[in-house]
C-alpha cells in the first residue's frame, strides 16, 4: 500500500523547525502533496508526547503509515512501531535509554532553534520514558536504522546492538543531527516506499 501519513518526530530540544523536518516538510511539498504530514512539537513529558502521536495517528488506516524520528523521537518512534506493526519506520541516530541519558537533565532547557522558548524537563519524565521503553521488536524488517559513527552525543555502538535485527545503515562519519541526511534520504524514501 501507500503510505498516507508521513510522521516525524522530533528529538530532545529540538522542533518541527529543526534542518531535517524542515527538509522532509519541503520534500512532501514538493514530491508527495497528497500525504498527510505530521510532525508536532513534542510536550516535554514523554506520557504527553506519545498521547498526542496516538491522537495524531487515530484516524490513519492500517498499512499506510511512515515514520520518521530523530533522537529521542527515534525512540518514540519505535515505540510507534511497536504499537503499530503495520507501519514503515526510519530511526535517525536513535535514542537507546532515554531515561538513563536524560536523568541529568531534569531543569530548564531551551528550544536549540528558538533560544527564546522554554521548558522545564521534570523528574517524573524519566519515569515516564522507563515506562515506555520497548521490548523486543515485534517487526524489525520494518524498521531502519540510521546510525553515525561520528555521533558526539550518542554512543553509536549501543544503537548497533539495540536495533541489530533491523536494517542498518551504519555512517562512517557524519554526525548526531545527520548534517550530510540528503546524500542517503533517496535510500530512506526507498524504504519508507513514499
Amino acid at each position: 500500500m501507500t503510505a498516507t501519513h508521513l510522521l516525524y518526530l522530533h528529538g530532545f530540544r529540538s522542533s518541527p523547525q529543526s534542518a531535517k523536518a524542515r527538509r522532509m516538510a519541503r520534500w512532501v511539498a514538493e514530491q508527495r502533496p497528497d500525504l498527510q504530514w505530521l510532525c508536532p512539537q513534542l510536550p516535554p513529558s514523554p506520557r504527553q508526547a506519545m498521547g498526542l502521536i496516538n491522537a495524531l495517528l487515530s484516524d490513519c488506516p492500517h498499512g499506510q503509515l511512515a515514520v520518521m524520528g530523530s533522537s529521542l523521537g527515534g525512540f518514540y518512534a519505535s515505540v510507534v512501531a511497536q504499537s503499530r506493526p503495520d507501519a514503515l519506520t526510519v530511526l535517525l541516530n536513535p535514542a537507546v535509554d532515554p531515561a538513563r541519558d536524560l536523568a541529568r537533565y531534569i531543569g530548564e532547557h531551551s528550544c536549540w532553534q528558538k533560544p527564546e522558548e522554554r521548558f522545564f524537563f521534570r523528574a517524573e519524565y524519566v519515569d515516564e520514558l522507563s515506562a515506555l521503553q520497548p521490548g523486543e521488536w515485534r517487526h524489525p524488517e520494518r524498521m531502519m536504522a540510521v546510525i553515525a559513527k561520528g555521533d558526539e552525543v550518542l554512543d553509536w555502538r549501543e544503537m548497533q546492538a539495540r536495533y541489530a535485527r533491523c536494517r542498518i545503515k551504519l555512517l562512517e562519519g557524519s554526525d548526531h543531527g545527520l548534517s550530510d541526511f540528503d546524500d542517503y534520504l533517496d535510500e530512506l524514501l526507498t524504504f519508507l516506499q513514499l
